[in-house]
């Protein structure tokens, strides 16, 4: 009896072993052979694709110094979708939000799930507990999430300081749908220098991004882009190669882990042809002056070295929202703080007879001799020169004397012998009358205006006209840009620069991706002219400042050789009569600078221009012999309506008006017919930047941060330790 009940219990026990071993083996089937098939048949769990924005390349000088740079900036991001599907599954009834839309003229009822009522529901709390919740712009987050249906995450925070964005990293995790993030950001690193040449980036715009592409990802973070000047053109070189991270969430939607990651690539970094300090010592310069431009060039090559324009802006501001109280100022002030003056057009007044007396030599009539009784008379318009207003004429004289004297009625005729259709060709031999093409937006192609346009206007054209030509009035119109460039063809013998602003493209490796050499579009002496010729008119200009009675002693130098012509033009506006205008180049023997100086409502080029070339001359040729050139942030060059009388940089600043100048306005207004006169200037605007809209009562959390914890403190206090 104890042996088979002993049997029976071996038995038993033989089957629980055996039981528990196959249970064993099929455990151990199920959770380590076959984990990753049953992990994929969770309920819920699933990939999710973020796309991860691509570094923008830099933008420096073309001695490697960096203008704009990327900084970490800390934000913090809403994953909406998420947000709205975690709430929908916590809660039976969904809050909705009616509004009303226009359609086809009228506005209709539409109702939405109230994002920004569940926001601050199931997101605020949490980050309050931080003391971190801020005030949002509620129309703009349900529009966000309107227009994208919760694709691209909402930005909620991009103020965050380190501490901050560290105390999100450390708990968000607790917050679903809560992303915080380092993001790279544009830093100027100057500030208003240069600004109207680089330009400023906007935020991304999911609008902009092709549909195929945005479903690649689960969430698509585009890139900044660029907007204006530099940052614009050379977009396509900067913006770097996306990354991607692929996360895994369980079945509860959390995010439990990292699957893959591409990092991001960064863009080419794109080399000017500016120099930093010319730039800065420019940008000085002008702050002497309220409106007005100054452009650099190398005559050797055609590379613009400095080219500034005040009143000006800080791109910083932009970045990487702007406030709206800033944007209005900028776009509201009446000095135009975001207007390029040195890529758009003025009559350039006397400047314009450095081209003219080229023009004449394409048939011989700069040999000749003109007489100057004090004006011509063309029909019934009698065209004064600036000298009989003075009590004086000036005789006979030759075209190298007539630049030193900016003889008005010596050009007048001279015009007429060479003939308007010579005029035509030599200014479009130097480029005038259409764009640079440099990388900047908003240039202007300026105007040199012939018998035809006349005709398409209904005048027919006439001594007049040419002999308004002459002198750069009438509706000839040329930029600072352009006329650096005849400036460097005068004094370099002739050759005609392609202006060029970008250096090279190179990659984060070296490797150059883009470079285009100096390039000469013309050659003076291949068109009819000897070299003789020109030296006539370069010589002409080294007369204008350094031989008594020039139109401009002011910017004779003891440094270095300056050559130059002035420019003074009638505005017909008599609250800003005139704008005044200065050329130069030096040394004499073999440039290196060319420079063309803009002042609005100046006195006279003399007076207001000719110091502003000199000091930039004069400093940059210091530079060049050992001079250290200090480059700091420059604030924003303030806008004014000054009468500009004279300008000096011995520190008098304005000085009373001086009578021993030339004056070279002369009034043309009863000379313009009224098609002319009335014709209206069109300015480019800058394109409109992302806007920091302000906060709205319903995107008020005032009462929210009141839960300070203690470990937050901590926290604080052991970051500011480490930094």
């Amino acid at each position: 009896m104890a042996t088979h009940f002993r049997l029976r219990l071996y038995l038993l026990a033989t089957l629980v072993f055996l039981g528990f071993g196959l249970l064993t083996v099929r455990l151990y089937e199920i959770q380590i052979v076959q984990a990753d098939n049953y992990k994929n048949k969770l309920p819920g769990g699933s990939e999710v694709s973020v796309r991860i924005p691509g570094v923008r390349g830099e933008i420096k000088d073309r001695n490697g110094i960096t203008l704009v740079q990327n900084v970490a900036n800390y934000e913090v991001n809403l994953d909406l979708k998420e947000i709205v599907s975690q709430y929908k599954k916590s809660h039976k009834n969904v809050p909705l939000y009616t509004f009303f839309p226009i359609v086809r003229g009228q506005p209709q009822e539409r109702k939405e799930i109230d994002v920004v009522k569940i926001v601050k529901q199931s997101v605020l709390p949490g980050l309050a507990e931080l003391g971190l919740a801020a005030d949002f712009n509620s129309k703009q987050l349900r529009l966000h999430y309107r227009t994208t249906s919760g694709l691209v995450p909402y930005t909620y925070r991009r103020d965050l300081k380190f501490e901050e964005f560290a105390v999100f990293a450390e708990h968000n995790l607790n917050i679903p749908g809560v992303t915080v993030s380092a993001k790279a950001s544009r830093d100027y690193r100057f500030d208003s220098m240069a600004g109207h040449i680089l330009g400023y980036v906007n935020l991304p715009d999911i609008k902009l991004i092709p549909r195929e592409e945005q479903a690649e990802y689960n969430h698509y973070v585009g890139d900044d882009y660029g907007v204006y000047g530099v940052e614009k053109t050379m977009n396509h070189y900067l913006q770097g190669k996306p990354g991607k991270r692929v996360l895994e969430r369980d079945e509860k939607r959390k995010i439990v882990g990292e699957i893959s990651y591409t990092p991001p690539q960064p863009g080419a970094d794109v080399y000017l042809t500016l120099d930093a300090r010319i730039q800065m010592i420019a940008e000085r310069s002008l702050r002497k002056i309220g409106r007005g431009a100054a452009v650099v060039m190398d005559p050797q090559t055609g590379d613009i070295l400095a080219m500034a324009s005040v009143p000006s802006f800080n791109p910083n501001a932009f970045i990487p929202t702007i406030a709206q109280s800033d944007w209005k100022r900028y776009t509201e002030d009446p000095s135009s703080p975001m207007f390029n003056r040195a890529i758009n057009p003025y009559s350039p007044g006397s400047t314009f007879k450095v081209p003219i007396a080229l023009s004449g030599m394409l048939s011989g009539t700069h040999r000749r001799n003109f007489t100057c009784y004090g004006g011509v008379q063309y029909g019934a318009k009698y065209m004064k020169c600036w000298c009989l207003s003075k009590g004086f004429t000036h005789g006979s004289v030759d075209v190298s004397q007539a630049l030193k004297f900016s003889c008005n009625a010596f050009f007048y005729q001279y015009a007429n012998v060479c003939g308007i259709k010579d005029i035509l060709k030599m200014t479009d031999i130097l480029g005038l009358g259409r764009k640079t093409g440099i990388e900047v937006t908003g240039e202007s192609p300026g105007s040199v205006p012939g018998p035809q346009q006349l005709r398409m206007q209904g005048l027919m054209w006439s001594d007049a006209f040419t002999a308004l030509a002459a002198i750069g009035q009438g509706a000839n119109e040329a930029t600072p840009l352009q006329m650096a460039s005849v400036t460097a063809t005068a004094s370099n013998g002739g050759r005609v620069f392609k202006p060029r602003l970008i250096e090279k493209v190179a990659e984060r490796d070296g490797s150059v991706v883009f470079r285009e050499a100096p390039k000469v579009t013309h050659d003076l002496t291949k068109e009819g002219l000897t070299r003789e010729d020109v030296e006539t008119v370069k010589h002409g200009m080294w007369r204008v400042v350094n031989e008594s009675r020039g139109t401009a002693p002011r910017a004779k130098s003891e440094i270095t050789m300056i050559s130059g012509k002035t420019g003074t033009t009638q505005t017909g506006n008599p609250r800003e009569p005139t704008n005044a205008w200065f050329i130069a180049f030096a040394p004499y023997k073999t440039p290196e600078l060319a420079v063309c100086v803009f002042v609005h409502n100046g006195a006279s080029g003399g007076r207001a221009a000719s110091p502003i070339a000199k000091n930039i001359i004069d400093e940059t040729m210091a530079m060049r012999k050992g001079k250290n050139i200090t480059l700091d942030r420059l604030p924003e060059a303030e806008g004014n309506f000054d009468r500009i009388l004279m300008v000096s940089f011995d520190g008098a600043g304005l000085e009373e008006y001086a009578s021993d100048d030339a004056d070279e306005a002369v009034d043309v207004s009863g000379i313009m017919p009224v098609q002319l006169t009335a014709k209206k200037k069109t300015r480019s605007r800058a394109p409109t930047p992302s806007i920091k809209r302000k906060a709205d009562a319903e995107g008020s959390v005032e009462k929210q941060n009141t839960k300070r914890k203690q470990r937050w403190k901590n926290l604080r206090r052991m970051i500011g330790g480490r930094r």
